[in-house]
């Protein structure tokens, strides 16, 4: 990569980093002060889909509810997931810009690189999944509500969400390249002494 590259490189992710926790926070903010529409989750199978055509029958797992004001215990913890997916967000742009900045020197495999793409994975697993389990436990709290989670006798308090492993993959793909970037370190350093 040439200089010019490395600096757009570090622009782009900076510029990135920006933009995602201004809307991150517009969001944030929006939870406490207005009306806000979300998807929730439908944990029961006994909300039928009526009015189907064909002699089809069905039940919806989700619904779209606009609340006036959310209730503040759902609301801080869809802000706190909020906040948390966007900490591993600017886990990795923060990696990109300091890989590219490290990119400039020429000397990319240092013990500090591998530490920070290390720290980078471990931030962006963490923060990702807890962010998820507050959502859905958000989510969840405010399906059951607004009624949308309504369960019928004998049936157990059900906890529904949506998880995304990918958040966690990456964060543990990111541990292996540290896990690269120490063996190059160690190769860098080997050749080193030989010449």
């Amino acid at each position: 990569m040439s200089r010019a590259d490395t600096v757009a490189l570090m622009i782009a992710s900076a510029s990135a980093a920006l933009l995602t926790t201004a809307a991150t926070v517009s969001g944030i903010v929006a939870l406490f002060t207005g009306p806000v529409t979300l998807v929730l989750p439908v944990a029961t199978s006994h909300q039928v889909a009526r009015g189907l055509a064909l002699e089809a029958t069905g039940h919806f797992t989700s619904v779209e509810a606009t609340i006036p004001v959310l209730p503040s215990g759902p609301a801080a913890s869809l802000a706190w997931a909020g906040g948390l997916n966007q900490v591993g967000v600017l886990a990795v742009l923060a990696l990109l810009f300091l890989l590219a900045y490290r990119l400039q020197s020429r000397i990319l495999f240092t013990a500090k690189s591998a530490h920070l793409v290390g720290a980078a994975g471990v931030i962006l697993a963490v923060a990702g999944t807890v962010g998820q389990v507050l959502d859905g436990v958000g989510r969840s709290r405010l399906a059951e509500m607004v009624g949308a989670n309504a369960r019928t006798a004998g049936e157990a308090p059900v906890f529904s969400a949506e998880f995304n492993i990918g958040p966690l993959m990456l964060g543990m793909v990111l541990l292996l390249v540290a896990g690269v970037f120490e063996y190059g370190r160690r190769l860098q350093k080997d050749t080193e002494g030989l010449v």
